[in-house]
């Protein structure tokens, strides 16, 4: 099993890529190569799983590459965008205080 036994799997992905995702850290050219090295990392996962694991997954900041056993002899390919965005606001405002718990005392 070779990175490009996923030929599909990754052309599919740098078309969606380029077409769908905004990125600030990766290039077109570069998101390939991390997809390549990335596969690779997941077919060593893969191929040294333990017994009774059923996949090999690596990951970096905006992929996530799982391979998952099946009933053939090639895996299953799955490449997910870990989506994010540096501009995302914290959800509660300011003002909004954590909720603190007492803990349980003896007495009152």
């Amino acid at each position: 099993m070779t990175v490009e036994s996923f030929g599909l799997e990754i052309k599919e992905a740098i078309k969606n890529y380029d077409k769908h995702v905004v990125c600030l850290k990766k290039t077109p050219e570069e998101f390939k190569v991390s997809l390549n090295s990335l596969m690779q990392k997941a077919i060593k996962a893969y191929g040294q799983r333990a017994a009774g694991f059923r996949h090999g997954i690596a990951l970096d900041n905006e992929v996530t590459i799982i391979l998952s056993q099946s009933d053939d002899e090639r895996p299953l390919c799955g490449i997910y965008f870990n989506l994010f965005s540096p501009y995302k606001k914290d959800s509660l405002p300011k003002t909004v205080k954590p909720l603190i718990e007492k803990p349980s005392g003896t007495g009152s």
